[in-house]
This record gives C-alpha cells, structure tokens and sequence, in this order.
C-alpha cells in the first residue's frame, strides 16, 4: 500500500506540474499597435501588431459592422501575431472587442476604438516656402517641469553637468515659450525626436527610439505633445515630427524578444555601414557595397532596421499615420532618410502624400552635393528609374557653400551651388538652413563676426525655399569647433531654466550684439510672413563682383533687391547690369536700415552688411 501512495503522490505532482505549466503559458495580451485608429483613410488596410505571451496559440473574432478580419498571421515567435483589418467606407468610429479565443473560449480581451477625424485632417496644409521653422532640441531649450528631470524606469537620470548628458528640458518648457518663438515670427516648430528612448546613456538627442508609441517620459507625455500642437497652432505655429526609421535603441522592447529574425538587419551581429550614399545611384556598384550601406548599422547602440520585412514597413507607415492624426502634425522630417531600404522608403512617402496630399515630408540627406540630395525628390527623373513621393529635403548643399563663401574670399561657392538647382524638381520646397543640431554652430562657424552673421541670415531669409533656423542662432549661440562634442552644438537656452543669469526669452542678460542678433531676426521673420514675394516668388541672381552677391525675389506683385557687400569697406553700386529686372523702377525701401533710397542708379553698400530692398515705381 505504501507504494501505490508513493506512486499516486508521485503522478498527483505531475498532474500539478502539468496544470502549472499550462497556467504558465496561458496566452496573455501586452500590447496592441497601433493602439487605435481613425475611421475615413484612403487607405482602407490596417495592420495590427499583438504581442503578449504565446499569444499565437489563439484565434482572433471581431464583430463590429465595417470591419472585417483579412487575414491573421503566426510568426516564428509566438508571442506575435499580425492581424490584417479592412475598413470599409461604411465603418462608423466607435469601440470594438477584439476577442483571443482557445477552443471557443475567450481567453483575452482588447477594446479597439476607431476614432473620427478632425475636420479637413486629409487636407491638413503642411509646412511650405510660406514659413520659417525654428529647430528645437527640447531637452536643451526649456525645463518647463523640473519634476520629470529624472524618472523611476528611465535608465539615465539628469546631469546638467555633463554636456552628452540629459538636462531636463521638455514639452512643458516648449509650451511655456510659445509666445516667444510667436513673437520672433516663426510659424512652425520642428522638435528632435521625443518618442521613449530608454537608452543607458547619450539618450537626450532623442535618435535612439525604445518605443515608438511614447513620448519620453522625461519630455513629457503623449498628452502633453498633442497639447503643444494645439497650443501652437491657435498662435498660428505648425508643429513637425523627427521621425527616426533607419534604426532603434538598443533597449527598445522589442530587443528582448524579437518578433521576427530578419526584424533588424544583421541581427544579433554588428556590421558598421559604410556611409557610402552614392550607392543608390551608382551605375557600376557592387552588391557587396550597396548591402553593407543599407544594411549596416552607425554603433552597436543603433540596431539597423529591415525595411524590407513587409510587416517592419507596415509598422513603421502606421505608425506616421497615427502620429499625424493623434498629434495633428504639419509635416514629418525624417531622419537619415538615404539609409533605409530606399524601395520601402518610396513606398511610405507615397502613401503618407496619398492620405495626406497637402502635406510636407522633408529628409535628411546629409551630402553637399546637389546631384546627391535631387536624387530623391518627388518628380526626379532618375537613370535608374527610382521614384519616390518625397516632397522636400535638407538643402545641405547650399548650407555648406554659405559658411564656405562667408569664410573665404568669394561668393562664388554659393552662387554656384544655387546654379545647380535645375537638378532639382522642385528646389523652391527645399529647406534651406545656416546649422542644425549636427553642424557646428554657425557663429563658430563663421568667426563670431556679426557682420557675417547678418549677410549669412539674410540670405537664408530671402532665398527660395524653406527657411530654418536653429535655436540659439538667434542670440549668437557658439560651438561644435575644434572638435567639441555633440553637447556643445546643442547648449541650453539662456533662460530655460530657473536660476539662469542670463534669459534670452527676455533680454535679461544678453550683451549687446546678442540683442542687435535677435532683434535683426526678429525683423526679418515678422517682415517675411505677410511679404508674398520673398516667400513663392521667382529668383534671378548675378555672377558675383567685387564681393558683393547681388539676386532679386520677384512675381508678378512686385520685385526685391537684395545685396550682399562681403568687403569690409562701403561700396558704391552701379546697377546699370541689372537692368533686366530693374527696369521701371525709379526708388527703393531698405527692410534691414528702414531707410528710402531716391535714387536707383548707384546704391551705397554699407561694409559687411546685407540691403533688402523693396523696389518702388
């Protein structure tokens, strides 16, 4: 008798065993993205990523009339599963269960809500030739809630001490200056990324996404981005989104369980890129090369994405449609934009401007010459026949000729570049700009003159495209030489934080020829948005003489004069070979002295200093 007790105690914990391990892999529900849609897309797919533990071992039912489940797949982690929704033109926005059955059995449970759009979002206006962006680095412009410095799950912790290291700026201290960028004249805000990156260390500058439905904690919350943008734009501010496709943190959520093999590329090895970007259109590369640009990684801390897995492409294309919607954005600038899958990259761009045909996108592509950048842009007629629906890009081309004319001894570096623009389809939506966070600063960049500083803003502001500038530009912000980090091109805002001696947002503090700075953007910017001209017209310039660079901003409204006099001496002009567009006009108004000029036929060019003229019959 003993032994048949030992023997049924024994396949009692058994049967316990069992029914434990079975409690253990009880299918359980994590995450649903994106978390919610919209009723009304012109694209009637939706693809929804699941993730919960062995969330594959279940059967997927929704009953809601307009929503019908294509198609639900199994991945090789079982704990993803990727339904496929379409949404008919019928669907009404409401909430829906969507149901994870075992044996008829409902195990798990996710409310669904389809949302409806605010009115005219598919014909939202994006950023245009209209506007001047000002770039902020939030975690560098304000710290508008010093109580979310630090957070409880965050890995790094705030240390205004360290220039890499995080220093507390964030949404709210966006929000509590809004009157400022207002006031100045700029009419949208580009905010480096503020989704979650939960990284150990380096994380402020945002690029290092952990979680691509989040804002940062340490910003704010999502509630607090979707507040800003409401906030700006009842001040007549659009708001643009850094968007981060390339890559991840290391310490994204999805590193500890990885949906798919081919999810990164590489994966778990590291291959650094080779940063060769002329692969795209090179006729006589290798496979060898063209795989390691586009599939090789920056760092270790930066996993490279693989675009071309179709269910990362879906991921990342929802997840910009439901960023403009929830966030009610005016454009997208994305970063690195030649490094992703560039068929995928098309692919996104074409069904962001099919959604949203009023909208702007600008890339980054970080190369100085113009045959690099025009080969993405909407309309270009590539050899190889590449295409995509990208409507604007970072003019890098033209910001490395201005710093290069300002610094040596002719205009002709940017004359020429501002020559090639027949590559482009369209250079009048390019985003023009003197820095950006990864430049050096461009105060540095030029010498700290003043003089220089005003000829090279000048020009951002009255040349074609879409001017940006950088925070702290505008009251003579110094950094990034000599090889200084990172940290030091994107310094706090004077003012930003309490106990500041200095407050740019008030004047207190600055010296003289930092006020004199601000104050001659802050004339040119409020001139600039009700001046039609400057911002859609037409632009002729002159081979450069003398070191003056002499073009006109014209339409059929009117025409502007602008000079720029690079001499450290006055000069007398004569205008007699610009008669061409000069011809009728008999007087002039100088926007930058507020004086009138009487006479048109010779101009007396102050040294070192640009003329704004609006030309008068």
């Amino acid at each position: 008798m003993p032994r048949y007790k030992n023997l049924l105690a024994i396949i009692a914990l058994l049967l316990l065993t069992t029914l434990a391990t079975q409690a253990a892999v009880k299918p359980k529900l994590d995450r649903v993205e994106p978390p919610n849609w919209w009723v009304g897309m012109k694209d009637p797919h939706l693809q929804l990523m699941v993730h919960g533990q062995n969330i594959s071992d279940t059967k997927v039912k929704i009953d809601y009339p307009g929503v019908r489940v294509e198609g639900v797949t199994s991945v090789e982690n079982p704990n993803y599963l990727f339904i496929d929704l379409m949404l008919a033109d019928t669907v009404k926005a409401g909430a829906f269960d969507i149901l994870f059955t075992q044996k008829g059995k409902t195990i798990q449970k996710y409310t669904y809500q389809l949302e409806a759009r605010k009115k005219g979002s598919a014909q939202r206006k994006g950023f245009s030739d209209s506007d001047v962006i000002y770039l902020i680095m939030p975690d560098r412009f304000a710290n508008g809630n010093p109580s979310n410095d630090s957070m409880d799950g965050m890995l790094e912790k705030a240390d205004r001490s360290d220039p890499n290291g995080r220093h507390g700026g964030d949404i709210q201290g966006v929000i509590d200056h809004l009157g400022y960028i207002a006031n100045q004249g700029y009419t949208q805000i580009w905010l480096n990324p503020v989704l979650e990156n939960n990284q150990p260390k380096y994380s402020y500058h945002g690029y290092s996404t952990t979680d691509f439905y989040k804002v940062d904690p340490r910003m704010g919350t999502n509630k607090e981005y979707s507040e800003l943008s409401a906030k700006a734009k009842a001040k007549g501010i659009g708001l643009i989104m850094d968007m981060v496709f390339n890559h991840i943190g290391s310490s994204h959520w999805w590193m500890k369980d990885m949906p798919m093999k081919d999810w990164l590329n590489g994966y778990p090895n590291f291959e650094l890129c080779n940063f060769q970007k002329t692969v795209a259109q090179d006729p006589h590369v290798s496979k060898e090369d063209y795989n390691q640009m586009y599939d090789g990684w920056f760092v270790p801390s930066m996993p490279d994405l693989n675009q071309k897995n179709p269910y990362v492409a879906n991921y990342l294309i929802e997840n910009s449609i439901w960023w403009i919607e929830y966030a009610g954005l005016s454009g997208i600038r994305m970063d690195t934009y030649s490094f992703p899958d560039m068929h995928m990259m098309a692919r996104w761009t074409c069904r962001i401007m099919k959604e949203y045909p009023n909208f702007n996108i600008v890339g980054e592509e970080w190369d100085t010459s113009p045959a690099i950048v025009s080969y993405w842009q909407r309309g270009k007629k590539n050899p190889n026949g590449y295409k995509s629906c990208l409507p604007s890009l970072m003019d890098f081309p033209i910001q490395d000729a201005l710093t290069k004319s300002l610094t040596g001894n002719s205009w002709m570096p940017l004359y020429g570049t501002l020559a090639m623009d027949f590559l482009y389809p369209d250079p009048d939506n390019l985003v023009v700009f003197a820095d950006n966070h990864d430049t050096e600063r461009f105060f540095s960049s030029i010498g700290k003159d003043l003089g220089k500083f005003k000829l090279g803003m000048a020009y951002i502001l009255t040349t074609r495209g879409i001017p940006q500038i950088y925070y702290g530009t505008e009251i003579l912000s110094t950094g990034g030489a000599n090889g200084e980090g990172d940290g030091f091109k994107r310094k706090d805002f004077p003012g930003g934080w309490a106990g500041d001696k200095v407050n740019a947002f008030t004047g207190q503090g600055l010296t003289a020829q930092q006020k004199t700075a601000q104050e001659f953007i802050k004339k040119l910017l409020n001139w600039r948005k009700s001046n039609d001209i400057v911002e859609h017209g037409k632009l002729m310039h002159f081979i450069p003489h003398d070191n003056i660079y002499v073009y006109f901003r014209y339409n059929d409204k009117g025409t502007i004069m602008v000079i720029l006099n690079k001499n450290t001496e006055g000069k007398l002009l004569s205008t007699a070979r610009f008669a061409e567009i000069m011809k009728g006009f008999t007087s002039g108004h100088d926007v930058v002295s507020g004086e009138n000029i009487t006479d048109l036929s010779t101009i007396t060019v102050p040294a070192m200093s640009p003329m704004i003229i609006e030309l008068k019959k």
